[in-house]
């Protein structure tokens, strides 16, 4: 093995942190993005950094906190024997599980066929024989989260604006859940997903019944769908940089302040100064609602027979 390969000096050093103490159990490990930029290597070379402290034993994924040093109770088992422990224990719904894990600590471009197998000690070409490849597997993985949510709910709301943010808000519900399966969704190249499905059969069902021809309900149906998906696509960008820098959005903001001040005290945008000297509380939840309010509003108002 070449010891002089970057991946193995950057393993090095990220180790010897851990061994020194500067990086405690539970603590983040760098992300493959800070890896990139502190040690100017490639992406492929910081996942495949990644995947060597997790082979070794010496980090763990964790949903909502990236790779974290692990907390040490002994040696951890070679992966020949993990491997022949779990692989009988194997089956779709476990890969797609500890699939959906992985891209919520980390997002959906640090899974790979490769890493998945890591994490459930087996094997790549295991992975195949329950599903046939990472495409297939993301669309599990999205019909998975997309059933945690109950369509039509057990309580149907009342009328055609209430049943429509019901739908929107249970999907908001998922992509804040999973950030990641915004990305993994098409707009344009609808996918074949049963929870998805019940889902469009939710809205369109809507739709059909406030008397809306059947290309007014498809183009309603996309345009709502798209409203709720570009707005969450947020969410994944909010949620990897948080993962980069540590910092939330509110404490990136504070951060630009004097940047921002010194920007529009110049005398050029006298409307932004306007608008930014007022309090302002940019928070995603409040956006989605302000605009699912006036897309209805906008619904209402072509409606054939008004409600």
């Amino acid at each position: 093995m070449n010891e002089s390969a970057p991946y193995r000096r950057i393993v090095a050093e990220i180790r010897a942190r851990i061994d020194g103490g500067d990086l405690r159990p539970g603590e983040r490990v760098p992300s493959t993005r800070q890896i990139v930029r502190e040690w100017g290597v490639a992406m492929a070379t910081a996942t495949r950094v990644i995947t060597v402290l997790r082979d070794e034993g010496l980090v763990d994924t964790r949903p909502g906190a990236g790779t974290v040093v692990r907390e040490r109770s002994g040696g951890p088992a070679p992966a020949a024997s993990r491997r022949a422990r779990r692989e009988p224990d194997l089956d779709q719904e476990r890969v797609v599980r500890v699939a959906v894990t992985v891209a919520d600590a980390e997002g959906l471009a640090a899974l790979t066929m490769r890493r998945l197998a890591t994490e459930l000690g087996v094997a790549t070409m295991s992975l195949y024989r329950h599903v046939v490849g990472r495409d297939a597997l993301t669309l599990l993985m999205v019909d998975a989260v997309l059933a945690e949510e109950q369509f039509p709910p057990e309580r149907a709301p009342n009328g055609w604006r209430a049943r429509l943010e019901a739908a929107a808000r249970s999907m908001w519900t998922v992509f804040r859940r999973h950030p990641w399966a915004a990305e993994a969704m098409s707009m344009t190249r609808p996918q074949v997903m049963p929870s998805l499905f019940r889902y469009a059969e939710w809205t369109l069902g809507t739709l059909r019944e406030m008397g809306l021809t059947p290309n007014d309900m498809m183009r309603t149906h996309i345009v709502f769908f798209g409203y709720v998906r570009s707005t969450a696509l947020s969410l994944q960008a909010e949620d990897q940089a948080l993962r980069d820098t540590g910092l939330t959005n509110d404490e990136w903001m504070d951060s630009q302040g004097e940047h921002m001040h010194r920007a529009i005290s110049t005398g050029q945008y006298p409307t932004m100064r306007f608008v930014l000297s007022q309090p302002f509380d940019f928070d995603l939840d409040t956006l989605f609602e302000f605009g699912l309010s006036r897309l209805l509003d906008g619904v209402a108002a072509a409606l054939p027979h008004p409600a």
